[in-house]
């Protein structure tokens, strides 16, 4: 490939002249070539980038103004030796992609020569970190490129943001021409010319390359560092740590990863903050900056490490990374904890914070800085949303893209080198890269190099640990004493088929360790029984299990496993049976600021069995309130039946001046979710008892303070950033009264940056017995008289509090007559951009009560849409009361939708990572 490109700054766009001689490689003839057009992704909000952007909540995309997309606009595709102009199409589903068909086959052997000439409009870097940035470009995947053909066929597919852009090597040569007050930096070898006024012209070089990142910049940022023969240009930065230090430390790197695999095949590298970024070392990335845990220079090391080592592979091993990521992914994180292993070994997760008192007392300042890659993989695996290694980058959740199966995938070849030991995986990896460097390759060639240095069995990596998302959790069943030997059986609590490590342990020491040869369901093990007092599975947690509080059996002690209580949350320490404490804090209007400790067995990870009993004293009412629970999440794995929990929970607190309920509830919860876990789309069938005891009003007496009922719920919703549709349904029986009601979501962002949202309520008793409104559908505020909603003035008929509401039954905003149904409703909510986070509402509907005739109803207003279902203001204009702007006490009207609840609040941030 020859480029030459321009920089128009002006127009904030590349013009490229460029050259592809292709060469058909394969035994195939060849009608049509694919080329790889990824610049014109960002064309607009409905190419597969930007319904990536959508499904993962992300807005800025969504919201930019078209200048700020990017684009390609191709003007010239010929053959300028043979004067061919060739026909090309972007192929339907695929806006970044370029199919040229071909006048004459191209023959194996033969070349076919493509000379472009097109313009790219460079993309906001606010998206993905490259493109424009403040009069900087950090281009990459910015060329038009050919795809890959294999044995299978054209691999080519749509940018989605997960960086898997995959192209053959090629030998390039760059051109780049620029004004004088830019610097030009590239993943190419430079050499430099002088160019005519007004450009400065610069030349890179390089071959067998596979992506030629290029930095256009005003600022000479880069700090150029060279390690014996090679360069590396870099912006990473640590200003605690001297030059000479930065390339000793890169030194090291590169001089480990040569050792490991093998030569880099290129003279330079360029290695940024934004690459960094993209995928940090989670942990050291969070910490803020005066806060520096871990030795001078190590934090460096491990950004450059991190940087490094996947650049190393992903311009070298040329494995499909949108089928096959996971094998690089793997080395990538092996090579990371081979690493800290040698230089680091004494390394903790949090650093030197481990010493602070305090800090020491807790479970994770004993964890080792390598045990983070299975911590932070099990928590997908704790959340039932676990998915294959094989799966396809594009059809897996951000976390597992991100996080979970990179992990994995590392932390499995770590297993699988300690139990195939004599350095078989080592040699391996090594002859991997060796032979395969710069070719195309796959998973199947590691796989037969592997099964070469080694006469143990390696099919259940593949076949178990790669290709299914089956969760690993073993269990010692039996120990029987015989003679002077132990007889273990050993059972696999899932299906996999597997490999573990048994360990014989005399407190704290360990005196005896095997491997157990993959088993499906039980086996059998006799084993020596001098000094073993407790037996162990996975004790040094090599195999990533989803649950190892059940990896011990007591030999010669009375409990498997010791009783321990902790301040605060820690992460779950499996060689005890763990109880917590932590202070609790409540607000309400009636009790105050509720203060009191919270018992319980969470830990940072979910737990199967979850509970707590948090009594607080509420400093208003001088009472002791709180609430308790516990609950049971039953897991099933690939089925549209995601989990069950069955629970029973309670509370008690005031609901006015000197008045407190007491609720209890025992449930059970089926949730459905898609076995494609990237489809939104989330259903849950609850069943409940609802018992309530009131305190009795003497001033305004309840007509039942004390009720029971069955409540029966079904809900459905499919949300991303675009669209949202939701159902639900309730019926409640009771005694006096059976109710039945719908409701119905609905809400579009449109390409044009409108929103529009439609909501239904109907609502319908069965039957009625009871006398006041206590029970009935409330028109603007419901009356919660299950202590369901989150009001923190519940009983407020005045004042800030009696103006917070609750999207729920008739979800009007102004408070009209009849307030209450006790015969039936319907109501319909809806709303409409009027400019960015501004919209319009109105609301209409018919109340019926007994006696009367329907009633229709209606209002309007301005909503502030700040966060939506969050944070949003209300400010009603025109109603059944007419013009209620222009009436008095109008601050009084005004209604507003405030979210405090942490669990609430955290669903805000989490939902684009599940």
């Amino acid at each position: 490939m020859d480029i030459s490109v321009k920089l128009l700054e002006e127009k904030r766009s590349l013009q490229i002249d460029q050259t592809i001689t292709y060469k058909n490689t394969s035994p195939n003839e060849l009608s049509e070539i694919y080329l790889m057009d990824w610049a014109n992704s960002f064309s607009s909000k409905t190419t597969p980038l930007g319904e990536r952007f959508s499904e993962d909540f992300r807005r800025r995309f969504f919201y930019a103004g078209d200048d700020s997309r990017g684009e390609t606009t191709l003007s010239k595709l010929v053959n300028t030796k043979k004067g061919t102009i060739y026909t090309w199409e972007r192929p339907e589903g695929f806006p970044d992609v370029i199919k040229v068909t071909l006048s004459n086959p191209l023959l194996p052997g033969e070349e076919e020569v493509l000379n472009l000439q097109y313009t790219v409009r460079v993309p906001d870097a606010q998206f993905t970190r490259f493109g424009y940035d403040n009069g900087n470009y950090k281009l990459r995947y910015w060329y038009i490129s050919p795809a890959v053909y294999n044995n299978e066929g054209w691999q080519f597919y749509s940018n989605k943001n997960i960086h898997d852009h995959y192209t053959p090597p090629a030998k390039v040569d760059l051109k780049v021409q620029v004004p004088r007050d830019y610097f030009t930096h590239s993943d190419l070898a430079v050499n430099d010319t002088p160019g005519e006024q007004p450009y400065n012209e610069r030349r890179f070089k390089g071959d067998q390359v596979v992506n030629a990142t290029l930095y256009i910049t005003r600022d000479p940022d880069l700090e150029k560092i060279i390690a014996e023969d090679f360069t590396v240009t870099t912006n990473l930065k640590d200003g605690e740590l001297k030059a000479p230090m930065r390339a000793l430390a890169i030194d090291r790197i590169l001089n480990f990863l040569e050792e490991r695999l093998g030569e880099y095949p290129h003279e330079s590298m360029l290695i940024t903050q934004e690459e960094y970024k993209i995928d940090p070392v989670y942990g050291l990335n969070q910490l803020p900056s005066f806060i520096r845990p871990f030795p001078d220079g190590f934090q460096y090391e491990m950004k450059q490490l991190k940087t490094i080592t996947g650049k190393y592979l992903k311009n070298t091993l040329l494995v499909n990374p949108r089928k096959e990521k996971w094998l690089l992914d793997g080395i990538h994180i092996y090579l990371l904890m081979e690493y800290v292993d040698k230089y680091y070994p004494n390394m903790k997760i949090i650093g030197s914070l481990s010493d602070f008192f305090g800090i020491r007392w807790f479970h994770i300042a004993d964890k080792e800085f390598n045990e983070q890659y299975t911590f932070l993989y099990q928590n997908t695996e704790r959340l039932n949303l676990q998915q294959a290694l094989s799966t396809s980058q594009d059809s897996l959740v951000k976390y597992n893209q991100t996080l979970a199966n990179p992990y994995k995938a590392g932390v499995g070849i770590k297993y699988l080198d300690s139990y195939l030991q004599d350095n078989a995986v080592a040699q391996s990896l090594k002859d991997f890269y060796e032979s395969h460097r710069l070719e195309i390759s796959s998973a199947a060639d590691f796989k037969r190099i592997l099964q070469s240095h080694t006469d143990q069995p390696t099919d259940w990596f593949f076949e178990e640990y790669v290709d299914t998302n089956k969760t690993i959790d073993f269990v010692i069943s039996r120990v029987r004493r015989k003679e002077d030997s132990l007889v273990v059986t050993i059972k696999s609590k899932s299906d996999a088929m597997m490999p573990v490590s048994l360990y014989g342990l005399n407190k704290k020491k360990v005196v005896f360790k095997t491997w157990i040869d993959p088993i499906r369901k039980k086996t059998k093990v006799t084993i020596p029984a001098d000094s073993i007092r407790r037996l162990g599975l996975n004790h040094e947690g090599i195999i990533p299990e989803i649950n190892r509080r059940n990896n011990y059996k007591a030999v010669k002690t009375l409990l498997n496993k010791p009783l321990q209580f902790r301040l605060l949350t820690d992460i779950e320490d499996p060689r005890y049976n763990q109880v917590f404490f932590i202070p609790e804090f409540d607000f309400n209007v009636y009790d105050g600021i509720s203060v009191g400790p919270k018992i319980y067995n969470k830990t940072i990870l979910k737990r199967p069995i979850d509970y707590k009993v948090a009594p607080k004293y509420g400093f208003n009412s001088n009472q002791v309130n709180g609430s308790a629970g516990i609950s049971y999440t039953q897991f099933f794995e690939n089925s549209n039946l995601n989990s069950i929990r069955y629970g029973i929970s309670g509370s008690t607190f005031s609901f006015d001046d000197d008045l407190r309920y007491t609720k209890y509830n025992p449930f059970i919860q089926f949730r459905y979710r898609d076995p494609y876990l990237r489809a939104n789309g989330k259903q849950f069938l609850t069943f409940r008892w609802v018992s309530v005891d009131q305190d009795e009003n003497e001033e305004n007496p309840l007509e039942e303070p004390n009720f029971e009922l069955f409540n029966a719920r079904y809900a459905y919703i499919d949300s991303n950033l675009t669209s949202l549709v939701g159902a639900s349904m309730d019926y409640q029986l009771a005694e006096d009264f059976g109710k039945l009601a719908v409701t119905l979501n609905y809400r579009k962002l449109f390409v044009n940056n409108r929103q529009f949202n439609l909501r239904f309520y109907g609502g319908a008793f069965l039957y009625n017995s009871t006398e006041g409104d206590f029970f009935s559908f409330a028109l603007d505020r419901p009356n919660d008289y299950l202590f369901s909603y989150n009001y923190y003035g519940r009983s407020e008929e005045e004042g800030l509090f009696s103006q917070q509401i609750v999207i729920g039954e008739g979800g009007f905003k102004s408070q009209l007559q009849p307030e209450f149904a006790n015969q039936w409703i319907t109501t319909v909510n809806g709303s409409a951009t009027i400019w960015n986070w501004i919209f319009a509402y109105g609301d209409v509907g018919l109340v019926k009560n007994k006696g009367f005739s329907p009633e229709f109803v209606y209002d309007s207003g301005i909503r502030l849409n700040l966060v939506e279902d969050y944070f949003e203001l209300f400010f009603p204009v025109y109603s059944n009361l007419g013009w209620e702007i222009a009436q008095d006490n109008y601050d009084q009207k005004i209604r507003f939708i405030v979210t405090l609840d942490l669990q609430t609040l955290t669903g805000l941030f989490t939902r684009r990572w599940y």
